[in-house]
């Protein structure tokens, strides 16, 4: 009973003030309000002592500038991919569903890549993007051909992975 008194009154002492920064880093305030929420859902699936926590309002700007990252993130993978949607003959858009859907897919590669160490994505982009060769990337790396080969095993075997989760 103790730690639902302690987070309603962290609720009350500190969703205004986030809620009001956050509408002044997103200029909507109805995004504002959802990752408010969003940030409070997060230090209730945390198992931290809400009574260690010195600097409340650094904790939770620490959590919503996280959330903010990955809002414009998202926000700037969906506008490429509409940016290429609009530049496709109207009978090849796909159905409103349909473009939630490859939002989504596009999001989770984007995820997956970012768990990838910088010179495996790097190739591993330069190879399916670009359709460069192994040679060639081993040029632009500044690596050995037998070193991309391993950085391409690395991020096969991540995205297998990945795939076998779901």
């Amino acid at each position: 009973m103790l730690r639902q008194q302690m987070l309603h009154r962290f609720y009350a002492d500190h969703h205004g003030w986030l809620n009001g920064w956050l509408r002044r880093q997103l200029g909507c305030s109805q995004r504002a309000a959802d990752l408010a929420q969003d940030t409070f859902v997060r230090v209730l699936s945390k198992d931290d002592d809400m009574a260690a926590i010195r600097e409340p309002r650094a904790y939770l700007h620490t959590i919503a500038k996280g959330l903010l990252i990955n809002h414009w993130r998202r926000r700037q993978i969906e506008q490429a991919y509409l940016d290429a949607l609009a530049l496709q003959p109207e009978p090849v858009a796909p159905s409103p569903e349909s473009q939630a859907l490859i939002v989504e897919t596009l999001l989770r590669i984007d995820a997956m890549l970012a768990q990838l160490p910088t010179r495996v994505r790097s190739a591993f982009l330069m190879s399916q993007l670009h359709g460069m060769t192994y040679a060639a990337i081993a040029t632009e790396l500044g690596v050995s051909e037998r070193m991309v080969k391993k950085y391409m095993a690395q991020a096969m075997l991540h995205c297998l992975m990945l795939v076998a989760e779901d």
